[in-house]
C-alpha cells in the first residue's frame, strides 16, 4: 500500500464572501513529485498556505506524514520545507546569518550544515552571503531561500512558482535535485506556471480552476479526459479549464 504524505478531506478556505478553496480533497504519496497547477487566481496559494499551517482552513481537514495539523502544527512543520511564490526573510540580516538563524531554529547540526550549504552554494553560484537581504535581487533571495530548506533535506518540500526568478543554470539544477530527492523518497508538492516543467518533472498534476480540484492524474490519464492520447500538457490544461477557446477568440480578433 503506498504510503499518503498529504491529505485533505473536504478542505474549505473563504475570506469572506469569497471561496478561494472549494472541497478540495487530495492525497499525495511519499517519493512523489505532485505538480499543482490553475489559472491565477485559482486557489494555488492559497491552497499552499494551508498545507504548511501559515493559513486556518474554514472547514475540513488536513493530514501530513500522519499529522493531524490542527494538532500537530509543530511537529508538522519541524519535518517540511516551504518555499513560497515571494521569499520572506529577515531584510537586515547577512545571507549567513540567515542560514544560521535557520541552523538554529531547527537544532540542527552546525558542522554538517556548513559543509552541506558550501555545497549547495557553488552549485547555485552564490556568492553573495555577506550581502544584506534588502540589497538582494528576487532571483538571489530565491536562491537564498532555496539553500535554506535544501540544506535540511526535510521529509517533505512545498515550493510555490520554485523557478521564478532564477536563472537557466540554478533552474535546471534545481529540477535535478527535487528529481533526486524524490527518488531517496521525499515528497514535493509544487506550483508552477511553467507547464513544460510540471509535464517533465511530476508524478501526478491536479488542475486546481475557481477553487475546485477538476482533474488530477498522470499525463496519460490526463489525456484520456480530453480524448487526445498525444496532447501536452498545455493543450489539456487550456482544454481543462476552458480558456482555449477563448484564446482562438482573442487572437483571430487581433
Amino acid at each position: 500500500m503506498e504510503n499518503i504524505v498529504i491529505e485533505t478531506r473536504n478542505l474549505v478556505k473563504s475570506f469572506g464572501k469569497v471561496c478561494a478553496v472549494n472541497d478540495l480533497n487530495l492525497k499525495v504519496f511519499q517519493g512523489e513529485i505532485y505538480g499543482f497547477l490553475g489559472p491565477n487566481g485559482a486557489g494555488k496559494t492559497t491552497t499552499i498556505r494551508l498545507l504548511t499551517g501559515t493559513l486556518r482552513p474554514s472547514s475540513g481537514s488536513i493530514r501530513v506524514l500522519g499529522m493531524d495539523m490542527q494538532k500537530d502544527e509543530i511537529e508538522i512543520k519541524k519535518s517540511i520545507g516551504v518555499v513560497p511564490d515571494e521569499p520572506r526573510m529577515y531584510s537586515s540580516l547577512r545571507g549567513y546569518e540567515f542560514l544560521n538563524f535557520v541552523i538554529e531554529i531547527f537544532g540542527l547540526d552546525k558542522k554538517s550544515m556548513r559543509e552541506r550549504i558550501e555545497e549547495l552554494c557553488s552549485a547555485f553560484g552564490i556568492d553573495y552571503l555577506d550581502k544584506f537581504i534588502a540589497d538582494m535581487s528576487h532571483g538571489m533571495k530565491q536562491k537564498l531561500m532555496l539553500v535554506s530548506v535544501l540544506m535540511r533535506k526535510p521529509r517533505v518540500i512545498f515550493l510555490d512558482e520554485p523557478t521564478v526568478g532564477l536563472d537557466a543554470r540554478s533552474a535546471k539544477i534545481l529540477k535535478l535535485l527535487l528529481a533526486k530527492y524524490a527518488s531517496e523518497g521525499c515528497t514535493i508538492f509544487m506550483t508552477t506556471h511553467v507547464l513544460e516543467i510540471a509535464e517533465k518533472m511530476c508524478s501526478r498534476i491536479g488542475i486546481i480552476d475557481k477553487g475546485s480540484l477538476i482533474a488530477e492524474g498522470t499525463m496519460d490519464e490526463l489525456r484520456k479526459l480530453v480524448r487526445d492520447n498525444v496532447a501536452s500538457l498545455e493543450d489539456v490544461f487550456l482544454r481543462l479549464t476552458a480558456t482555449e477557446e477563448d484564446i482562438l477568440q482573442i487572437v483571430k480578433e487581433l
